[in-house]
């Protein structure tokens, strides 16, 4: 990870903190299946709702079996959700007045299966829901200011770290380009509680002549242009740990001496016929398929073997659906700080919400930050709306990759609704809808589950016409 990310999660903020103390809030230590919904926007109706085994009624005002959102586009009854069986539940509308969304697909009152990680828009309000078996305990030591989130995927994340960190074998961490993984092994150096230093390695980046002298050291005259001994990323790092970032990138031919140095301590500089040795733990991190390489003669099985004793997953941004609005409001915050504005909190529409919710994140948080850097060139608006989500990152697909469990139980049986469109909507309705999305007709007819061709009868028996550019 680059440098932007170690400034970001340097920085302090107040929602970094309030996430933290959010995330703590769901410790569990038990391994029983569980269910829950994570109110993701409105900011301040941020909060976890525990789904029970009987399932449970949302509405505006509490009263027996409906948890209470309070938020004036929330009918008093607005939605219900059930498990059907474990591992499997269902959702359906509960004739609320403003509709409920199930991955930008409207909601009936016929049940819709729910599956982990799904979005749900009631009124304004955006959710996501989870379940799945395991613990949620979330283990205090693991700073949350770094490893951010309240989803079970960052939850399962810093549990991955807590363990990782008590031991002196080295690490694997995996994941794609722009998740975090940096700042993962930040994190398991900090727990070990190793004196030296973090010292950090882009193998990406190595001279592919110089790789041997960059990491184990060379002697003075050992080679054209050595002019001074340089003592290599493994002895600069003697007492504390070395990251080695795109360690799958490393040539076939240094391998067998980096496995000598891994597993005995000793590193034998360029120029010099003994050893010298160290004590450095080194947690290697790479986004490609090692294990396909090593089938295919591309990397080395005994370094491979060495290097993964411990693993630490760092999942997708698209799995961590619940923790997208949190880690865009750090960005936002960062580029106003930089261009010394105001920090305001981050007012996105709720389909803009929506939107970046169901967004693939091919870019993971890196993709986040170009939301953040063309919201703040556009000073001109307030709110962050539909339009520049899709002019940024495309056009949200429905239903995209999130970690289902598997269910134990039948889907058999379960009545199923067809995705039903939303109701025609009156003038005052459908102008508000058009104003959210910018006059974007193609983006209207999305939302109402209409052809374009539809949206514009509509318009034309509501005379209402397109704003003048002026």
């Amino acid at each position: 990870m680059t440098a932007w990310y170690r400034q970001l999660v340097s920085e302090p903020s107040a929602t970094a903190t309030q996430t933290a103390t959010d995330t703590h809030s769901v410790g569990r230590k038990d391994d029983a299946a569980w269910a829950r919904l994570l109110v993701v926007s409105p900011p301040a109706l941020r909060q976890e709702l525990p789904v029970p085994r009987e399932g449970i009624a949302c509405g505006r005002k509490g009263a027996e079996g409906v948890f209470a959102i309070s938020h004036r586009t929330v009918s008093r009854r607005h939605l219900q959700l059930r498990r059907e069986a474990p591992l499997v539940y269902s959702i359906a509308d509960l004739g609320s007045r403003n509709g409920t969304w199930q991955n930008g697909e409207p909601v009936g009152k016929l049940p819709r299966v729910l599956g982990h990680g799904d979005v749900l828009r009631f009124g304004d309000v955006v959710a996501v829901f989870e379940c799945g078996t395991g613990s949620l305990y979330d283990p205090p030591e693991v700073d949350q200011g770094v490893v951010l989130g309240r989803s079970a995927a960052a939850v399962g994340l810093r549990q991955s770290i807590a363990r990782a960190s008590r031991d002196t074998a080295p690490v694997l961490v995996i994941g794609d380009s722009g998740t975090g993984k940096e700042a993962v092994a930040a994190e398991l150096h900090r727990l070990s509680g190793r004196q030296g230093p973090l010292v950090i390695a882009n193998c990406a980046a190595l001279s592919a002549s110089l790789v041997d002298s960059q990491l184990f050291g060379h002697e003075r005259g050992a080679f054209t242009g050595a002019v001074q001994s340089q003592e290599g990323f493994f002895r600069a790092a003697d007492g504390g740990t070395l990251f080695l970032d795109e360690f799958g990138e490393l040539p076939l031919e240094v391998q067998p001496k980096l496995l000598r140095v891994v597993e005995n301590g000793e590193v034998v500089s360029v120029g010099r016929t003994t050893a010298t040795h160290v004590d450095t733990r080194v947690i290697a991190a790479t986004h490609r398929d090692l294990e396909h390489d090593v089938a295919t003669g591309q990397f080395r099985r005994d370094l491979f073997a060495r290097l993964s004793l411990l693993r630490v997953a760092v999942p997708p941004l698209r799995s961590r659906r619940a923790d997208i609005m949190t880690w865009l409001e750090l960005f936002v915050s960062r580029w106003r700080r930089r261009q010394e504005l105001e920090v305001l909190p981050l007012d996105a529409t709720p389909r803009a919400v929506e939107a970046l919710l169901l967004s693939a994140w091919s870019e993971n948080l890196r993709g986040l930050d170009r939301i953040a850097h063309r919201h703040g060139r556009d000073l001109g608006r307030e709110r962050l709306r539909p339009a520049l989500v899709e002019e940024v990152i495309g056009v949200p697909e429905p239903l995209a990759e999130a970690p289902t469990p598997t269910p134990s139980g039948s889907l058999a049986g379960l009545p199923l609704a067809a995705s039903p469109r939303v109701p025609k909507p009156d003038a005052k309705a459908l102008r508000e809808s058009l104003d959210e999305c910018e006059w974007n007709v193609r983006a209207v007819a999305r939302l109402y589950g209409r052809d374009r061709r539809q949206v514009y009868r509509w318009m034309d028996a509501y005379g209402i016409e397109r704003p003048s550019a002026g």
